[in-house]
């Protein structure tokens, strides 16, 4: 599994149905797990982003389908980052010419 950390921002529409996201957050675990996936940590924050995600998804391709569909419900946007752990990390590191 490959992990990716998503940057998310509610847009107006997330923010005047506020009371909903704890409801959006379980739709967007189970669009995760659907797709063979998992929601692994959700951390609301502060500052320029609102929240932040970190998924386990099987590769790039299901990742964004799950990103697309997850923003497609229209409460939030979002900026999703690859994450590499320390030991792949180090796999890439020790691979360079």
């Amino acid at each position: 599994m490959e992990t990716y950390i998503s940057l998310v921002s509610y847009t107006g529409e997330g923010v005047q149905h506020m009371d909903e996201s704890p409801d959006r957050l379980d739709d967007a675990r189970d669009v995760a797990e659907s797709m063979g996936g998992e929601l692994a940590e959700f951390f609301l924050t502060m500052g320029r982003y609102d929240a932040v995600v970190i998924m386990e998804m099987p590769d790039a391709e299901t990742a964004t389908r799950a990103g697309i569909t997850i923003a497609g419900a229209g409460a939030v946007r979002t900026e999703t980052l690859r994450a590499f752990p320390e030991d792949e990390y180090r796999e890439l590191i020790d691979g360079l010419p």
